[in-house]
C-alpha cells in the first residue's frame, strides 16, 4: 500500500487545478490520513466504472461497521470524506480499488 500524503486547500488561495494533486492509484490500495476536513478525490479517467472501498475497522456497540464504497462513473470524479471512522490501527484509512488502470487520487484537507 502506498501512503498518500494531504494537500492542503486554504480558504484564502483554494486549489486551481484539482487534478494536478492527484496520484496514481496503487493495485494494492493505498492509506491515507483521516480527520476533520480531510476528502479522498477519485478521479476515473476510464471507460469502466470503479469501485473504492474504505474499511472501517472500528465498531458500533460491538457490532461491525459496514466498509464505505464509493463507485465512480467512467469519466467522473468523486470524493468522500475521510473521517475519523475510517482510523486504522495505522492511524490512517486503508483504501483498495476494484480496478486502478487511468484512476488517480487524491487527499485534500481543508485548512484556514
Amino acid at each position: 500500500m502506498a501512503a498518500l500524503n494531504a494537500t492542503l486547500s486554504t480558504t484564502v488561495g483554494g486549489i486551481a487545478d484539482i487534478a494536478a494533486a492527484a496520484v496514481a492509484a496503487t493495485g494494492a490500495g493505498d492509506t491515507a490520513p483521516v480527520g476533520p476536513g480531510m476528502f479522498l478525490l477519485v478521479i476515473n479517467g476510464g471507460a469502466a466504472s470503479r469501485t473504492v472501498t474504505i474499511a472501517t475497522p472500528g465498531t458500533v456497540a460491538g457490532h461491525a461497521v459496514a466498509d464505505a464504497t464509493l463507485v465512480v462513473a467512467a469519466g467522473k470524479s468523486g470524493v468522500i470524506p475521510l473521517t475519523n471512522l475510517f482510523r486504522g490501527a495505522t492511524g490512517r484509512a486503508a483504501i483498495t480499488y476494484d480496478a486502478v488502470t487511468s484512476v488517480t487520487v487524491a487527499v485534500i484537507t481543508l485548512g484556514a
